[in-house]
């Protein structure tokens, strides 16, 4: 997969330095036994190596969001390949001047970023899942393929769950999901032990966005940026502009 990197993987070596310095701590992070990430998926993919790196510029910047879609197609191609617990995670080249923004500014850029993927994606959109973001079965599609997007900043003190040093995406394929409820006991038992974990990494309450995906209360949208507080958009700031026409679908 071209841009994209594994656990140990032999071109390292050539990344910039702020590259491998994203990487290492994130690498600290997911292997952290005192204080384990709160979700436990990601750290079996993690341990299982089935996660999968990727580097994109200044998150401020517009170019950044071609060198995402890029690297999204390129993992959607290969994602079933790897195993059932993987992710695409993606760091943005974050300026120091831009680690002094608020938790409202970088989630303008993410929905920017999301609204600029659509625009950019050659494949229609998947006719079982609704256009509405305000529908509880939506959820961000690109390429085809259906995911769960989760962003973290440096910009989060309090949901350290949501802090990392550069702005970053981990982009979690829908089958990949499925997969993990097929068995509802072990899944409710591990979503439990999530909640747990959650409640010990962050130093403020769980947020009320997070639900269950398809649950009537539910908005998917909801949960893939979520505010260092206990507060949300009242509307989703997501839209996808039709191909060729030009106009908000």
């Amino acid at each position: 997969m071209t841009g994209l990197y594994t656990h140990g993987s032999s071109p390292l070596g050539d990344l910039q330095e702020w590259e491998k310095q994203a990487l290492e701590k994130f690498f600290v992070k997911m292997s952290d036994k005192e204080k384990p990430f709160p979700c436990i998926p990601a750290t079996i993919g993690f341990s299982m190596n089935q996660l999968r790196y990727g580097f994109v510029g200044n998150p401020g910047m517009e170019t950044t969001i071609n060198e995402l879609a890029s690297l999204l197609t390129s993992y959607t191609k290969h994602s079933k390949e790897i195993g059932n617990y993987t992710s695409l995670v993606i760091f943005y080249e974050t300026p120091e001047s831009m680690k002094n923004e608020s938790v409202e500014e970088f989630e303008q850029l993410f929905w920017n970023h999301l609204s600029g993927l659509s625009t950019l994606d050659e494949f229609d959109w998947p006719e079982d899942i609704p256009t509405d973001p305000h529908d509880p079965i939506w959820e961000f599609c690109f390429s085809g393929e259906k995911y769960f997007m989760y962003c973290a900043t440096p910009a989060h003190k309090n949901r350290k769950s949501r802090h990392f040093d550069v702005m970053m995406l981990a982009i979690t394929p829908r089958w990949v999901l499925q997969e993990f409820n097929k068995s509802q006991s072990y899944a409710g038992r591990i979503k439990a032990q999530v909640r747990e974990r959650l409640a010990k990494y962050d130093s403020i309450a769980i947020h009320p966005d997070l639900n269950t995906y398809g649950a009537e209360d539910n908005f998917e949208w909801r949960q893939y940026f979520l505010r260092d507080d206990d507060t949300s958009l009242s509307k989703c700031p997501y839209h996808r502009v039709l191909r060729f026409l030009g106009i908000d679908k």
